[in-house]
This record gives C-alpha cells, structure tokens and sequence, in this order.
C-alpha cells in the first residue's frame, strides 16, 4: 500500500461479515467455507462484486460470459477477491415493449445488491443502451468505489463490399426494400452481415454515446470505451479495471469524488461533440441527479451551441463507424482536442485528473476525429425545442436531419397509437406530402408504457417510393440512438397525462425553427382549452407488479424518468443494513 492508501483492514466494509467473534459472523465464514473457500480468501482483502449483464438473450454482452474471468484474474492479482453477482441484462434487441421499461428496475438490483451483501467496490459490466446508466445509478446511489467495464462496440458489418453500421443502416436499406429496390436475397444477406461479432451498436447510438459518457464523467479507465469487443486490448482492459478497483477500495475513491458539476458538463461537452444518442438526455439527467446534481434539458442546449460535432462516425457522419474511431485515436484524442471546452482538474477513476489521463493522446485520422476548425456539423448534436406543443422540451438531432427541415411550417398528420401509424404508413393511398409533420403520441414514459424507440416514425410508403427519405416527426416517444432524421422526440409534458400533444388534431398547422429553438400548433387558446375539456385520460397500462409501480412513480423525460423515490434529493438514502 502507497501513501494514498486511507484504508486499513479493519475497515473494510466487507470486515461487518467476516471479522467478529459472534455467532454471525461465524455463519458467514462457515458458509464461505461451504463453497471451498478458506480464511486467506477473505482475511485483510477486499471484497469485489462484479455486477455482470451477461445473458443468452443479450448478443452485445456474449463475450461478458469470459471476460468475467479477466475481470477476476485482476482482482486477485492486486490482492482483492471476486464476487459476481448477475443483474439484469436488458437486451435492447428483445427486451419488449422497451428496455427503457426496466432502466430503474436494473438501478434499484444494483444497488441493493451492493448494500446487502459484503462487497467494498464494485467492477460494473454493461455497454447495451440502458445498461451503462442503470448500472451507474444504482452504484451512484450505493456509494461504494465503483469502475465501469464497456462491452465495446462490435465489428464494423459488411455487405457486398459496403461497409455496413447497425441501426442506421437497418433503416436505410429497409426503406429501399420496402420502395422495391431490395431483393429477398440480398436482405438476406444484409442480416447476416450487418452484425459480425459480439460487443455493442458500432455506430454512435445510444451504447457508444452512453459509454463514452461514462469515460467522460471518469468511471473508465482512460481510451475503454473505443476498444472493440472483439480486440485482445479489451481483455487487457478488463484485467487492469479488475487491479484498479482494489487499489480505489484502499484509497476510498467514490463516487461522490468523481461525479461532480464539472464531470457531468464534461459529459454533455463530450456527448455534443460526438454526435451522439438523443437518449443521452434522458439518461444523464437521471445520472447526475442521483448525486444530487442539477442537470437539465439548458444544461444541453447551451453546451451544444458552443461545442461542434468533430466525431464523424454515422449517423451523425457519413462514412465511419467505432471501429475507425479507435484507430483513428478513440475517445481519449477526442477529449484531447476538446481540452479548452472541458474541465481537465476533474478527478477520475485513475486517481488522477482527466487532464492528466490526457496526456499524450494522439489523433492519428484527423477525418474521422476533426479539428474544431472543420467539424462536422457546426454546433453539437442536439437541440431542445419549446413552445406551446412542448413547454418542457422536446429534443431533435440537428447534425443527422435534413437542413431543410431547419425552418418548416406544415400540417400535422396525428396517430393516437403504433398500430394506428404502422398501417396507415403502408397506404399508398394515404393523404401526405413531404411537407406534412407526422405525430405519433401516447407512446411517452406513462403512455408507452416506458417511451419505447418509436420516434423514427417510417418515412409513408407513398413517399418512399417518390424518392422522399426525410421529414419531420414528431413524438413524446424515444428513438434509437443509431436512427436519423429531422425527428422531434421526448415531448414533454406526454400525451397520457394531458400534455399539449394530446390535444392536436390532423390538419393543425405546426411551426418548428431550430435556430430559434421553437416548436408551436398555430391553434388559439380558445380552441385549446375547448379541447383540454373533452380530454379523457387513458387507462393504466398496469394493474400491479413492477408496471404498477413504475407507472406511479416515473417522472417526465425533461426529468430523466427516474422514479420520484429514488433521486437522492427525495428522501433519506437507506444506510448499511444491520448485521445480527
């Protein structure tokens, strides 16, 4: 132990279990012994949880299975003992309605299987979208020394010679089957390529824009996040996360030292100039408010006006995906050329600054990481909207939509739910035109239920087929960070609970200016309040178990939909449970 070392032993939180002379802690020991284990293994060591989300159901964390096993072998040579404990996985692939569902449900198992068991730090192994921020709540909200491990993005896909990027790719080429111009066969080959190994969405969607929040913010050893799943470097990087969470027990390097203000600007900092998620809001809200952080919908619109999109990797970008990224010098010469925006005096998992984990980062493709002079898109990557058909935000993704839509008055085009809009899409016959705003409602945090990705409503059939491939949407519904397109998402206040949205009729004219940061329905007051009385609220979408309470409990999207019990500043933080 050096001379940062602050804790002995005897401190151990683990030592509650394990050290006394009482009948309980003979029960824990004896049991211990049960598994084949022996005073060595517990005696003056730390006690590591690895919270793993590996599953069968989950492909981004297939390879989660073994690298546990580098994750341990790194504990174990810095002196501490592993203890893996499985979560939820939340699989965005098949996790139905949304995985947005269960987020909270991932963060409260977190956090009391940290505060139940005898655990002094935690290794958190996540990377699929909801996992990073679930995870990272509930360790938040524990307080114990936490180290994040990103699953890392897959392989860049293939089809054809062309290089293919997961979600963004999906939905351009589905367009072009559904318009005639797609075989059978050559989908056929498009799904076979387009994932080619394990790991997370290799375009910036919301795994790769939520993990490199998590560098951001310091929960990552520095350059984590960039390394490809399948990369013998990811190995490495789970070994050394392993050593290095043993060493921030000693050291009592928490949470609460590294997730300050600053760290969570940074964040935003980082997040805007990647051209990341639209999701990025939703969940970094809820991250830094579990520490009792104000953060909020400004927070993003003034940090995106001054921070330039300098990442061009799709969908924001035209041409890259992670895999170039990360050769191109990752996240760390991103940061690196962002250094006069950030706050480099913020403390990081290393026990350094991030300044000092900066240092000598190198970009070595300045296309695929652009200097500030040449970005790629002028100002960050999102833009939050409001007016009348939105008064607490909604958030639209400037760099990947069509300039055009920049400035747009046109009718809305409304459906009151998915089955509604899918088929009237498929309608060759349906009454639209590139100028209408289509608006799919009633699918927000409560109307979902859980804000499901709906919000890249598809682009009418009858357009597709004239060559239309954009045009504005709108919803209080969440899209996937891998989508495009000039969509207006996360309406706030929602439809299910009354918001203005619930009271648009089709043919409403709506104004939207990006530049000006407005969206507005051109109807009267007079009008609207005649309608807010023929209101009706839906009824619940559950009637008991965990949907129950979510739907009682979960807060707006402006808020971060973490539920109202849980934000620390709500109430007392349950303490360490008593050991009889």
């Amino acid at each position: 132990m050096n001379e940062q070392t602050k804790k002995k032993a005897a401190d151990l939180r683990s030592a509650r279990w394990f050290a006394h002379d009482d009948l309980r802690s003979f029960g824990h020991r004896s049991r211990a012994m049960q598994m084949g284990l022996g005073p060595e293994d517990w005696e003056g060591k730390p006690q590591i949880a690895i919270i793993n989300t590996w599953s069968d159901a989950n492909p981004c964390h297939a390879h989660f299975k073994f690298r546990v096993d580098d994750i341990r072998r790194g504990i174990s040579e810095a002196g501490g003992f592993p203890m893996e404990l499985p979560a939820i996985s939340l699989s965005e692939s098949y996790v139905k309605p949304t995985t947005m569902l269960y987020r909270n449900m991932l963060a409260m198992e977190v956090e009391e299987l940290l505060r139940s068991h005898p655990v002094d730090g935690v290794v958190l192994m996540g990377g699929c979208d909801k996992t990073t921020p679930g995870l990272l709540m509930g360790a938040i909200s524990m307080g114990l020394p936490c180290i994040y491990v990103p699953a890392g993005p897959m392989l860049r896909g293939n089809w054809q010679g062309n290089t293919l990027g997961s979600g963004s790719d999906a939905w351009k080429y589905w367009d072009e089957r559904r318009a005639g111009n797609i075989s059978d066969e050559q989908w056929l080959g498009i799904e076979g390529g387009i994932a080619r190994s394990y790991g997370h969405c290799m375009t910036m969607g919301t795994a790769s824009t939520m993990t490199a929040i998590a560098e951001a913010m310091g929960f990552t050893l520095p350059g984590a996040t960039s390394i490809p799943a399948a990369d013998s470097n990811h190995i490495r990087m789970c070994t050394a996360s392993g050593r290095r969470i043993v060493r921030m027990v000693w050291e009592d390097l928490r949470p609460d030292q590294i997730l300050t203000k600053a760290a969570v600007e940074n964040a935003i900092t980082v997040a805007m100039a990647t051209g990341c998620s639209t999701n990025a809001v939703i969940h970094l809200i809820a991250m830094a408010r579990r520490a009792g952080i104000d953060a909020s919908l400004d927070d993003f619109d003034r940090l995106s006006r001054t921070t330039p999109v300098i990442a061009n990797i799709r969908p924001s970008g035209e041409t890259y995906l992670m895999e170039d990224f990360y050769y191109a010098g990752g996240l760390r010469a991103l940061m690196h050329q962002l250094s006069e925006k950030l706050d480099l005096s913020c403390k990081t998992v290393t026990g350094v600054t991030l300044g000092e984990t900066l240092e000598g980062a190198e970009i070595y493709n300045d296309d695929v990481i652009r200097p500030l002079s040449n970005p790629v898109y002028q100002e960050g990557s999102l833009a939050v909207l409001r007016g009348n058909l939105a008064p607490d935000g909604c958030v639209i993704k400037p760099s990947a939509c069509d300039p055009r839509y920049y400035n747009h008055t046109g009718p809305a085009l409304v459906f009151d739910s998915y089955p509604e809009m899918k088929e009237a899409i498929e309608d060759e016959n349906l009454d639209v035109t590139a100028d209408h705003i289509l608006v799919l409602r009633n699918v927000g945090p409560l109307g979902g239920p859980g804000m499901p990705e709906w919000g890249m409503l598809p682009i009418p059939k009858k357009l597709v087929k004239q060559g239309i491939r954009d045009m504005l949407r709108l919803s209080d519904a969440r899209m996937s960070g891998t989508s495009y397109g000039a969509c207006m998402l996360h309406a706030a206040p929602e439809a299910a609970i009354g918001g203005p949205l619930s009271l648009l009729k089709t043919g409403d004219m709506i104004r939207v200016s990006i530049p000006e940061r407005k969206i507005d329905m051109l109807v009267s007051h007079e009008e609207l309040a005649i309608r807010k009385t023929q209101w009706k609220a839906p009824e619940p979408a559950f009637q008991r178990g965990y949907g129950w309470m979510f739907g009682r409990h979960v807060k707006q999207a402006n808020d971060g939909c973490d539920f109202d019990f849980l934000e620390t500043g709500f109430g007392p933080t349950a303490g360490e449970p008593d050991i009889y």
